[in-house]
Order: C-alpha cells, then structure tokens, then sequence
C-alpha cells in the first residue's frame, strides 16, 4: 500500500520520537495516498488534541492529488487557527537508475576525488558541513558533477536512517536544465543498496518534479503540513 510508504517517509524525513511525535516547527505532518492517510502531531500540541487530530485524519477521505484534504482546515482550528499551509509530492526511488549526461559524476564511494572538492565548497554549505560531507558523515553518501571549476549539482543524504533515506538534491544556477540533478539522483540511489529510498519536493518546485519525470520515479503520494506562522519552515 502507497500510504505505508507514505509513513516510512515521514518518519525518514522527521525522524519521530519514541511516541510517533514530530520535532517541530510543523505542527501537524498529513501523508495522503490513493488508499489512505497517515499522520504524524508535533511533540508540542497536547495529548487530547493530538488524539482529535490523529482521529479525525484516520476517519478521513483521501484528497485528490495536488489538493489539500478538506479536514485540514478543521485540523487548523484544533491548533488555533491561522496555520500556514504547506505541501508537495513524494515519489520511490526504485534503483537501478541510469540517467546519461555528458559530464562526469563523482560519488561519494571513491575518497580520491575529496582533496579537489574541499575548496569547492557551494553557497549554502558550512565549512564544517561540507568537510563532513566530504568525509563520509553526515550527508553522504552522496553524488556530484564539477564543471568549470565548481559543484555544478549534488545530490546527498537529506536524511538517512535504518528505514529509509530521503534525497536532497541541488544544481547550480548556472548549471540548471542540463539534466544534471537526475544524474546525480540516479548515481546516489546506486549507493544505497536494500534501503528504501525517496525523493520529495514542494507544489511549486516544478523544476524538482521535472527530475522525478526524467527519472520516472513512482509518485506515492503528497505530504501537507501546518505550520505557526511566522517559524522559519513556515516560510520555505
């Protein structure tokens, strides 16, 4: 079933405390599959509340995809209204992927190429970061393609635990259309044998769900979020 997949996700992305709770700032994380919804309450919202929610979305009816389901807004008035409303799709990532480009792909599994990448380090990136990146910690594994002189695109390990890992993909301005973060997508899912692996993004990322197509990844669903406005994920 896609919502069980939907579940692993979350949890993936979230990483839940022992009660199935979320760390915040999202308040309330709805997965939504043809055959079903789950969800997931911020470790934050009281007992009795969590209980309403968590109640109202398992007696709910799956929204059609791209549209938020219509208990959302009664969601919303549980945690005290003005909620901002957020959501994307999420797809499987079923390797072997191949996806041919003209460029190399550097990955993670051969340490020769570290030396070249530490002083090309991208925007966005700490030092401490990206050298822990590069020496096979947080973040990897992961696959990238250089050209010109810089990190052209990368995908890594958004998160990765014993159920699941989620890609985190980016490309250079520069460097966007050429096909570049599905072929790091593919090459990064070749490191991960036996895992479950996604790939999600956000409604109006089309260009990330473009890389899904190319890939022919299987959508498995959307995850919708309510966030207090004014948190730093309510404004991403």
């Amino acid at each position: 079933m896609t919502v069980d997949l939907l579940r692993v996700e979350l949890g993936v992305i979230w990483r839940l405390d022992g009660r199935g709770r979320l760390p915040g700032p999202e308040e309330l994380v709805i997965g939504v599959a043809a055959d079903g919804m789950t969800a997931a309450v911020c470790a934050d919202v009281p007992g009795p509340v969590a209980a309403r929610l968590l109640d109202l979305v398992s007696r709910g009816v799956p929204s059609s995809p791209g549209h938020p389901p219509d208990l959302l807004a009664q969601c919303d008035v549980l945690l005290g209204g003005g909620r901002v409303v957020s959501g994307g799709p999420c797809y499987l990532v079923r390797a072997p992927l191949r996806f041919e480009v003209p460029a190399e792909v550097i990955r993670s599994d051969d340490p020769s190429h570290a030396a070249r990448l530490r002083p090309l380090r991208p925007a966005g990136w700490e030092p401490e970061e990206w050298d822990e990146l590069l020496a096979g910690g947080a973040g990897a594994p992961w696959a990238m393609i250089v050209e010109d002189g810089q990190v052209a695109a990368i995908c890594h390990s958004a998160r990765l635990t014993p159920e699941g890992a989620e890609a985190g993909t980016w490309t250079s301005p520069a460097f966007r259309g050429r096909g570049y973060a599905a072929a790091t997508t593919a090459a990064w899912a070749g490191l991960l044998p036996g895992i479950r692996l996604f790939y999600s993004t956000s409604a109006d990322n089309h260009s990330s769900q473009r890389v899904a197509g190319r890939l022919g990844l299987d959508a498995i669903g959307w995850l919708w979020k309510l966030t207090p406005r004014g948190s730093a994920a309510s404004q991403t």
